[in-house]
């Protein structure tokens, strides 16, 4: 998951561990979070559920049963707020439930709506920074953000040696991350 932070255009890197017990309760499944040292706010926590519903939605033939956890994990202590990593938490969440593995060095920043839409977020130079720095080669962002006139993605680009693709769809963003389909 990729932050902007306000005092500084250094952005964030933040994983997301998730891990399905199988078990054949609760039916339906459920989703948990369990400690780490990212404390989520109100509009993160309501994307994530967002997320873990899309993924349960749209992956078929899965007995959609057993505890999902999630751990948040920084480098320093954090809290995080805004729902810039809904569309990510939703390929994560979708990956976990269809066996499927992410591919690495590929990150993604952006909004997941109902309809599997990624939508628009801020601060994308910084989240760029941030995964670069992190190793990641290959962004994800929102469609339509990269010519954004507050920002020249093009050129961070060229200068930090990554791809930023813009997606429009959680199916784009999978089919990036996994190289399989949702469904």
């Amino acid at each position: 998951m990729l932050a902007a932070i306000q005092s500084n255009n250094l952005g964030a890197f933040e994983v997301l561990l998730l891990r399905w017990d199988h078990r054949p309760s609760p039916s339906p499944m459920m989703l948990q979070l369990q400690g780490g040292n990212i404390q989520p706010g109100p509009t993160n926590l309501s994307s994530m559920a967002l997320a873990f519903q899309y993924a349960i939605e749209h992956t078929q033939n899965v007995d959609h049963a057993g505890t999902v956890s999630a751990l948040g994990i920084a480098y320093a202590a954090t809290g995080t707020d805004g729902p810039s990593a809904g569309g990510v938490m939703t390929v994560g969440f979708a990956a976990l439930l269809k066996g499927d593995h992410l591919r690495r060095g590929i990150a993604m920043t952006g909004t997941i709506s109902k309809d599997g839409t990624i939508g628009h977020v801020g601060g994308i130079p910084d989240k760029i920074r941030a995964a670069a720095r992190e190793g990641y080669r290959t962004i994800l962002i929102p469609q339509g953000q990269r010519d954004d006139p507050r920002w020249n993605l093009t050129r961070l680009a060229w200068e930090l040696n990554v791809d930023v693709k813009e997606v429009s769809t959680v199916e784009e963003a999978y089919h990036l991350m996994t190289g399989g389909t949702l469904e």
